[in-house]
């Protein structure tokens, strides 16, 4: 396989940019993801990427839940701000306020557009990253706003 045209060809999908969250108790884990599509519209099933080594993927897989919010166009820093490990000070994760969502009580950025709660269905282990199907079971929207895609921000996460 020609390496270089596999990576341009997997870096020519379309992605957006999403703070994905879990909790167990006092354990707290958020992280910019990028991997995320609906799957399915009855029930309404999203399927992600989830790094199979990262705090995330250990409370998603202990928990079955999840939130997903999607970043505005002009929140290229917040996504960058969840590169790191989460710090939870307070009602904020990573400097940004959250509050608890109405299901589950895991942690919505109140800063952000959109976001959902959901349960998961399968976790498929099959390399570095896990793909999760979950179903949505609560959503929401703060404001209208245009996603960040990850044309937008010139990285790169892929291929």
């Amino acid at each position: 396989m020609d390496l270089e045209a596999k990576k341009k060809v997997l870096r020519s999908f379309t992605y957006g940019l999403y703070i994905l969250t879990a909790r167990d108790g006092e354990e707290y884990a958020a992280g910019t993801v990028n991997w995320v599509t609906q799957a399915s519209f009855t029930p309404p099933l999203i399927a992600l990427g989830v790094k199979r080594d990262s705090r995330l993927h250990e409370l998603i897989g202990r928990t079955g839940r999840l939130a997903l919010m999607t970043l505005a166009q002009d929140q290229k820093q917040i996504a960058q701000d969840f590169f790191k490990p989460t710090v939870r000070e307070g009602s904020t994760l990573n400097g940004h306020p959250f509050e608890p969502s109405p299901t589950f009580g895991l942690p919505l950025l109140t800063e952000l557009p959109y976001w959902l709660e959901a349960e998961v269905r399968h976790i498929f282990e099959g390399g570095d990253h896990s793909v999760v199907v979950a179903e949505v079971v609560e959503a929401g929207v703060r404001f209208e706003a245009k996603p960040l895609v990850m044309w937008d921000t010139g990285w790169f996460y892929g291929g």
